[in-house]
């Protein structure tokens, strides 16, 4: 059965895979499993057929047979539990993987996300040109943490899994503010990673419907 995802119709990122169906999308390309996209407006997410799928009225969702999943995090972990090339046999590297990707959501995201949203949120206000400093600190504690523990290794722990999968996701939101740039050894697993080829394929995917929409 072909899983079902749901995606922005017109996403704010205009096509450059920062959405978070686009994680989604990798892991499925990853496992080498067709599935389909629901594109949904705005207006839509908040309408009840939505939120019987995502309580929050977000994207992505995940639809396979009776199985309904929100959350791009615990998509991709279902997708990697049930299918080969994301997570590795061994029992004790399978659970370091799976503690990478709760990683990049819980200790490496949340810095990012804040400082990628206070300039829409406050760069009007009086305190912003002394906030943004302090934003850039938080980001810089996790990145030298991390990158100090990558070191010179191609993944996190062994083989590519959905760990770096999810961590480069993460990593990917700091384009554009100059500071992944500081971290070569990061910047490099984040090119490493894109430079796969199922993220290629995903990343043409969700892009054909900015382009298809844009036409």
């Amino acid at each position: 059965m072909r899983p079902i995802i749901t995606a922005f119709a017109q996403s704010p990122d205009k096509g450059q895979g920062l959405a978070r169906d686009m994680r989604v999308r990798w892991a499925l390309e990853e496992a080498d499993q067709p599935y389909d996209v629901g594109l949904v407006s705005f207006d839509e997410m908040k309408r009840p057929e939505h939120l019987a799928l995502h309580p929050f009225g977000q994207i992505p969702t995940y639809e396979e047979g009776n199985l309904v999943l929100f959350e791009s995090g615990a998509i991709v972990l279902h997708i990697a539990m049930r299918r080969p090339g994301l997570l590795p046999d061994d029992p004790d590297a399978r659970a370091r993987a799976i503690g990478w990707l709760f990683a990049a959501l819980n200790t490496v995201e949340p810095p990012v996300v804040e400082r990628e949203q206070v300039k829409y949120t406050e760069a009007d206000r009086s305190w912003y040109a002394a906030r943004l400093p302090l934003l850039d600190d938080r980001v810089r504690i996790r990145l030298n943490q991390l990158a100090g523990r990558l070191a010179d290794a191609e993944w996190l722990d062994g083989g590519f899994s959905a760990g770096d999968l999810m961590m480069i996701m993460v990593l990917r939101r700091l384009e554009g503010t100059n500071i992944l740039e500081d971290y070569p050894t990061l910047s490099d697993y984040v090119a490493r990673g894109l430079a796969r080829p199922a993220y290629q394929r995903a990343f043409e995917a969700q892009l054909a419907v900015f382009e298809e929409l844009s036409s």
